[in-house]
């Protein structure tokens, strides 16, 4: 009797993980660097372990293919002729949410943090252990999926909410009146995640990842206390905020209701 119970969950697991695959298909992965000999070799190795891949030698080939076909990742070098890496990665985090893995030769810290800084969501050293970029791949794509969607319209769009219109064009928050309030880096960033998702509840670690700043802002407290910057510009009374609330034990929700001019 056990060893047909174990026989029939072994055949269910079968038939269900067989129906899942047919119907959500492999992950498909974008590799654009100009090394043939790095290029072939990795999109191989992806298909061999579960993935759709296919190799571009340039930027420029990259967004010529993108106009036709989706991406679930973007593995990109950072040197290569024309359009660097760095470049095309700016290109890709103002038009969507495509995550990036870059791929370099540069072992500097300066470059990884630069490369994290603009948007990546991971970055390997070359020459890399395959096996390596591949846990790697895989963490970077179950943490995007993980991630709560965005419901509004991405910047650089006008958007209005409470008294507030952001524009994304010229980066900078326009009170009532249309006067300019200064916004860091990183403030901007979150004040972005925020209207993107408003009356979602937004983890510490959520908003971490959706700024980029896990790398730059390893500790859940980088988050509250930029939290609490915007609650001194944004708010008629920070101690009682309206616009950015807390949710106890939850994270923080954007309460406000935000409109696309």
């Amino acid at each position: 009797m056990l060893t047909q119970f174990v026989t029939n969950i072994r055949r269910k697991y079968r038939l269900t993980y067989f129906a899942r695959r047919m119907t959500e298909p492999d992950p498909h992965v974008l590799i654009v660097d100009d090394a043939r000999e790095v290029r072939d070799p990795l999109a191989r190795y992806l298909q061999k372990n579960g993935y759709r891949a296919t190799g571009v030698e340039s930027a420029a080939s990259a967004r010529k293919l993108m106009k036709t076909r989706c991406f679930d990742l973007v593995i990109l070098d950072v040197v290569m002729p024309g359009e660097d890496g760095l470049s095309f990665c700016r290109f890709l985090r103002e038009s969507g949410d495509i995550p990036v893995l870059f791929l370099s030769a540069k072992t500097d810290d300066v470059d990884r943090i630069v490369g994290i800084e603009i948007g990546a969501d991971d970055y390997v050293v070359k020459p890399f252990n395959p096996r390596e970029l591949l846990a790697r791949i895989g963490t970077v794509l179950r943490r995007v999926r993980a991630l709560p969607p965005r419901l509004t319209v991405k910047p650089p769009a006008r958007i209005r909410f409470d008294r507030w219109v952001l524009d994304g064009v010229r980066r900078e928050l326009l009170d009532e009146h249309g006067v300019g309030i200064p916004l860091s880096a990183g403030e901007f960033a979150l004040l972005c995640v925020f209207v993107e998702r408003p009356k979602v509840v937004l983890k510490r670690d959520d908003l971490l990842d959706l700024t980029n700043g896990r790398e730059a802002l390893p500790y859940d407290r980088a988050i509250d206390n930029s939290i609490m910057r915007l609650r001194r510009k944004l708010e008629r009374h920070p101690k009682y905020p309206q616009i950015i609330k807390t949710v106890w034990g939850g994270g923080y929700v954007f309460a406000a209701e935000p409109v696309v001019l």
